[in-house]
């Protein structure tokens, strides 16, 4: 397995979820075994040895996120939408190009400084990232590293979490 072949897993949807986008789907990837366990091996191999934990987005993101936190043997922090969570949470709100958006994160899960690898599947514009980043810090972590199965480079997401170190497996 290598890098084109998990490209090529990779299923170009036109017009989703609205006209203008190429939306990638990674099911594919994910039904393949060895593709998944290629992934997942790559995404954890870029983390640092001082990563103490892995933080992920919903809902994607948790997929490889959980993955590489179990490969490195360490906890995992669901990011998630407004509202989802049960237990005290901080909030970040960030700018979308139609509106804004918010996520949260349980306040514990860092009660001390810790070093943390955020992973996702996707680096579009960089937006959600940098607000997961901005989130995690303010919680007490310090994001080490950001790690990405794929970037869509012409979106220039990498611009806006320069400072967090971004790692992308798939360039497209």
């Amino acid at each position: 397995m290598n890098q084109e072949k998990l490209k090529g897993l990779i299923r170009n949807i036109p017009d989703f979820p609205k006209k203008g986008i190429l939306f990638r789907d990674i099911t594919p990837l994910l039904a393949d075994g060895e593709a998944f366990r290629f992934a997942v091996d790559a995404l954890a191999a870029a983390c640092p040895s001082e990563t103490e934990i892995v933080a992920g987005i919903e809902s994607r993101g948790f997929i490889f996120a959980a993955a590489v936190a179990c490969m490195l043997k360490t906890g995992f922090v669901p990011i998630r939408k407004s509202g989802k969570l049960p237990y005290f949470t901080e909030k970040e709100t960030y700018s979308l190009e139609y509106g804004t958006d918010s996520l949260e994160v349980h306040r514990d899960p860092l009660s001390h400084k810790r070093r943390v690898v955020l992973v996702d599947d996707l680096l579009a514009t960089g937006g959600t990232a940098a607000a997961a980043c901005r989130l995690l810090t303010k919680i007490g972590g310090q994001v080490i590293k950001t790690v990405f199965l794929i970037e869509l480079a012409e979106l220039k997401g990498r611009e806006k979490i320069i400072s967090y170190n971004p790692f992308s497996l798939l360039i497209f």
